[in-house]
């Protein structure tokens, strides 16, 4: 195909009419498509609903070491669901604690701590004049979020194929004392799909921060998310490296099966050094007696052991990859050689990463809204919603049914298209 920027005024011109008569036909049919999220479809929530029958009320609810699951107690976990989520995890299970349904919830307390209580017996951050946080861009919306609510000042740290930018890491980290931390999402990475090289964590685990309270806030959101069973992403593990490296409470390691069993109602896990979760207990005993026991013992007794998740995440990656196959391929076919947006091929996650020309991204999630798509927010990947190219895009292809996503491909393609035109044009 032609490059679009090699195509003379009229070429262009003609090229748009096509392009418009097919968009407003489509637009005509007055389509509701949503590739916004990144939600499981009712065809992969259907996999675990054989979890709703593994306890009934004639149910054995006492777990091994004697807990009653349907009482009080049980502050960090049942061991049983410790030693499932440690073994996803990759660490020990005494190093872990068993949360409610939502990692994102346990990663906004770790923060609201640092800021009304301090970390290990620092300042604590309402207190300081500054306090900084450091985020991987394109990343994730809700990770900003918590930040940005709290009134931190967020730095932009671009994402490589291996990881952030780790030159830019390290400087703000060993140089500035308000860089107290850094959001990762290190496997299969939201948007773009990357998994941090052995090299970039060991860099992260190397660091020599300036802030004695400066921790890695490393969301481990994916790591059991492949698409294939013959191309894997490796992930080395942090908490390990850190420990090596003399920094073992420099990390805190979030982790979830809210797209591995139900997004609403799994169980979160946060792994860390003795010394971070000792503090943390002694918090949590103030805020809880303790998270939902009954629906930790389900999922142990669903999943029985890791080995049973591995085989569980294979059947999610049956549904997913087609999807991820179909869009990458509309991509490839209609979009190659145009030179109009490149797009990431991940091999594991839930998000398809697109750039578009500079100054785009806006327009091209306004235009596939005009005809029924809704896109993630252009500028969503970044801190503040500000993209500083205006040109990510996160295609997230897990909800529609693939006929629906094939339509709403087209569709982000003829936006994109008309978009890239209009910037053309407007250049010549």
């Amino acid at each position: 195909m032609t490059a679009y920027k090699d195509l003379s005024r009229d070429e262009l011109l003609e090229l748009k009419s096509g392009l418009e008569a097919r968009f407003t036909e489509i637009k005509a049919k007055g389509l509701k498509l949503d590739m916004s999220r990144g939600k499981p479809s009712a065809e992969q929530l259907n996999l675990s609903m054989e979890m709703m029958d593994v306890l009934n009320s004639g149910a054995n609810l006492t777990c091994e070491d004697g807990v009653d699951c349907r009482n009080y107690g049980g502050l960090d976990g049942i061991a049983e669901a410790k030693q499932l989520l440690a073994d996803m995890m990759e660490v020990p299970k005494d190093n872990v604690i068993i949360f409610g349904n939502s990692s994102l919830n346990v990663m906004y307390d770790t923060v609201a701590r640092a800021m009304t209580h301090g970390v290990l017996g620092s300042t604590p951050w309402c207190k300081l004049d500054k306090v900084k946080f450091l985020c991987p861009v394109p990343g994730y919306d809700r990770h900003f979020g918590i930040t940005e609510h709290f009134g931190i000042e967020m730095i932009n740290i671009p994402m490589t194929p291996t990881g952030p930018d780790m030159d830019l890491v390290e400087k703000y980290v060993n140089e500035d004392p308000a860089v107290k931390g850094i959001w990762c999402v290190p496997k299969y990475s939201n948007p773009q799909g990357i998994t941090y090289s052995d090299e970039t964590v060991f860099r992260f685990a190397n660091l020599k921060p300036a802030a004695e309270d400066f921790r890695i806030y490393w969301d481990n959101a994916y790591c059991v998310h492949h698409l294939y069973e013959d191309k894997q992403d490796y992930l080395i593990e942090i908490l390990t490296e850190c420990k090596k490296a003399g920094n073992p409470d420099m990390v805190y390691k979030f982790s979830s099966t809210s797209k591995i069993s139900f997004p609403g109602s799994g169980i979160a896990a946060l792994a860390a050094s003795d010394a971070n979760l000792k503090e943390i207990r002694s918090m949590m005993q103030v805020q809880t007696i303790g998270h939902d026991k009954v629906n930790q013992l389900r999922h142990v007794r669903f999943f029985k052991d890791v080995h049973g998740i591995v085989e569980h995440m294979k059947k999610h990656a049956d549904i997913l990859r087609p999807k991820f196959e179909a869009v990458i391929d509309i991509f490839e076919k209609e979009l190659g050689g145009l030179e109009i947006g490149s797009w990431t091929k991940p091999l594991g996650g839930y998000f398809i990463s697109f750039d578009s020309m500079d100054g785009c991204a806006k327009a091209i999630v306004a235009k596939a809204k005009e005809a029924g798509v809704v896109l993630t927010g252009a500028g969503a990947t970044f801190p503040y919603g500000k993209d500083p190219h205006d040109s990510n895009i996160r295609i997230a292809p897990s909800y529609p049914t693939p006929e629906e996503l094939s339509l709403a491909t087209d569709i982000f393609v003829l936006s994109v298209k008309l978009v890239s035109i209009d910037k053309l044009l407007g250049n010549l």
